[in-house]
């Protein structure tokens, strides 16, 4: 039987109540690799004709995440930023999400960030990747990407960070 969303959702939710969230976070990205092996899954999730945007899969209102469906344009290349005070767990469903994790070596008490590259690597379809709270990260998408993202919480409402042009952010690690 094909893992589903709704098995997914179940499966973190168990997960986010019975284990410590560093313990959660590689299992939900694993039962996430699992459901985007479902095809099912993504052809009920993403077509060729969506344009670029979010869609919302699922809230779970008891652990407050939040299973999103993300396509993005290719030749998109996103500035540092981090979630604050939430995870996320990403995974790719078509084509590939260049991603680089950041360290930052300045003070958080200066009033600007100096960031250096600290790993980089690429997210094909079925692979995915954990985040835990306030990890700096950023993403590039060469050509069209269909992602599912998954937040502990609406980033909409919650403080996070990005980081521009007055920041230095250095590209070699």
């Amino acid at each position: 039987m094909a893992y589903t969303l709704d098995d997914f959702c179940n499966d973190s939710r168990t997960l986010l109540k019975a284990q410590t969230l560093a313990a959660a976070l590689p299992q939900i990205a694993d039962r996430l690799a699992r459901l985007l092996a479902n095809p099912a899954f993504v052809t009920a999730t993403f077509n060729e004709d969506m344009p670029p945007g979010k869609q919302l899969l699922h809230h779970d209102p008891e652990t407050d995440f939040y299973v999103l469906a993300h396509v993005h344009q290719g030749n998109q290349t996103g500035k540092p930023h981090s979630h604050g005070a939430s995870w996320a767990v990403y995974g790719n469903a078509k084509n590939v999400t260049e991603m680089i994790e950041w360290r930052r070596v300045n003070p958080d008490s200066d009033d600007h960030a100096e960031l250096v590259a600290a790993s980089r690597y690429s997210l094909g379809p079925g692979q995915t990747k954990a985040y835990a709270p306030h990890a700096i990260h950023s993403t590039k998408h060469p050509q069209k990407a269909w992602v599912i993202r998954v937040t502990g919480t609406d980033l909409d409402h919650l403080p996070r960070y990005r980081f521009g042009k007055n920041d230095k952010i250095l590209e070699s690690a």
